[in-house]
């Protein structure tokens, strides 16, 4: 039997286990261009649902992001505050976390940190949350504009920043259209505390009064 070898998945192949491998603190982006949809679906199966390694794919150009600790606490941070939300005010919610969404015609394939539909369970999340700790890399509003995601959220520097899809075009808002009773200035001073438990109790307590 004669197997052909895609020289350049290994090659990714050995980049992501290097980039899995690197210290807890720190966080590492690797660009790579002139990627197939193929050789990116076959990372996908390869790597699966594996922990510590997001991809973003955008007409043949793919990042590979090793998460910090950092990163990783902060997300889910910001996934417990807002789903204690939705529980206390009530808003049927369904947690996709960080589902591969693609669409191969368009060339376009990303990972959320956390994403939630509401009201009903769709194909595509109403709402993405990306946290930014090292920027650089592909744009993630260019992948969310083509997948047609009506809500991107992006935590960086310790502050929130909202864009809403109008139009094909993403326009930066001071209120998150989807949840617009939700206080942000208020749900942004939690997310930076350094006591979870502590953050979520006192968030809960504020927006139940």
């Amino acid at each position: 039997m004669v197997l052909a070898i895609d020289h350049k998945l290994e090659n990714l192949k050995t980049m992501v286990n290097f980039a899995k491998s690197k210290d807890a603190e720190s966080e590492q982006i690797f660009l790579v261009n002139n990627i197939s949809w193929n050789q990116y679906e076959s990372l996908l199966q390869f790597w699966g649902d594996s922990a510590g390694i997001k991809f973003k794919y955008w007409e043949e150009n793919l990042a590979i992001m090793s998460p910090s600790r950092r990163h990783e606490f902060d997300k889910k941070i910001i996934g417990m505050l807002l789903e204690s939300y939705f529980f206390t005010k009530k808003i049927r919610f369904y947690p996709l976390g960080s589902t591969t969404f693609k669409n191969k015609i368009l060339k376009r394939g990303i990972e959320p940190d956390e994403c939630y539909c509401f009201e009903t369970e769709k194909d595509l999340p109403d709402l993405a949350i990306e946290v930014i700790v090292t920027s650089g890399g592909i744009d993630s509003l260019n992948i969310y504009q083509g997948l047609g995601v009506k809500e991107v959220w992006f935590w960086q520097r310790e502050k929130l920043s909202l864009y809403v899809l109008e139009n094909d075009t993403y326009i930066k808002v001071n209120q998150s259209v989807l949840l617009p009773d939700l206080d942000l200035d208020l749900f942004t001073h939690y997310i930076s505390y350094e006591e979870p438990f502590d953050a979520v109790l006192e968030f809960k307590e504020k927006i139940e009064r």
